[in-house]
């Protein structure tokens, strides 16, 4: 089960290389202004360890709650 506030690493991504950025929850890494090759690490995995990486649109739908599915009576 995935945590509320993750902890994900931040970092900006060229074609050539990955800058580390910061450690910060998946809270304030959505609240953060989207830009040009800003990715963090997959909330599922260790933060500063691994290479699972993806853009603030994808984590913002990890992090999502899942809809309930509508209920038969």
């Amino acid at each position: 089960m995935r945590k509320k506030k993750a902890i994900v690493e931040a970092a900006l991504e060229s074609e050539y290389e990955r800058q580390p950025l910061g450690i910060m929850n998946t809270e304030q890494a959505l609240q953060l202004e989207d830009s040009d090759g800003l990715v963090f690490s997959h909330p599922d995995k260790e933060a500063g360890v691994t290479d699972d990486f993806v853009d603030q649109e994808q984590l913002r739908r990890l992090v999502q709650k899942p809809k309930s599915p509508p209920v038969s009576l």
